[in-house]
């Protein structure tokens, strides 16, 4: 659980000025009553998967998530899912319905074979283990017009920025303590 001096260095990063927009990709899967959290808090959000869903799945989906820096729905993401991998946090100056046509694009990839698989990139330990092997085009395909991810870290009390700086993976520790 993230204690105050914590949850404000984390809002510093994720808030850094006006023009940066924070958002969160959310795993309904690790999320017990994501939709019903949602429900409540009514905050800017679309599932990543397209069309309508069958209620199971709607229950597992991944959901982006506009944040605003002291609303009740950033605090309880912050305090209630810190440290338990329900997804990750990505800043941009783009739209949401931009972030979310850029994301939808990374939901799927092909094995060997062609065949479509599901990619929980959205899961901090898949994204900080997937950034490091990716080459120079796939950053900046991955990236889009993305600025920074942030995620956990296996130590709660570090966070972790990844960025492009000059076309390379830039990975920094971001200490909350």
């Amino acid at each position: 659980m993230l204690t105050e001096e914590m949850l404000t260095k984390l809002a510093q990063t994720l808030f850094p000025n006006e023009e940066t927009q924070a958002y969160t990709i959310l795993d309904g899967a690790s999320i017990p009553n994501l939709l019903s959290k949602l429900d409540e808090y009514q905050p800017e959000c679309y599932c990543l998967f397209a069309g309508e869903l069958e209620p199971d799945m709607a229950e597992v989906a991944p959901y982006l998530v506009s944040l605003l820096a002291d609303s009740p729905f950033t605090e309880w993401v912050l305090l209630e899912g810190w440290g338990k991998h329900w997804g990750v946090f990505a800043l941009t100056e783009i739209k949401i319905s931009a972030m979310r046509n850029h994301l939808r694009k990374l939901i799927y990839v092909r094995d060997e074979q062609g065949k479509p698989l599901h990619f929980r990139f959205y899961d901090p330990r898949v994204l900080a283990q997937f950034l490091p092997t990716c080459t120079t085009q796939e950053l900046a395909d991955f990236f889009g017009e993305i600025t920074s991810f942030v995620t956990e870290t296996e130590n709660k009390q570090i966070a972790k920025c990844f960025s492009i700086s000059d076309s390379n993976l830039k990975e920094d520790k971001i200490f909350l303590t």
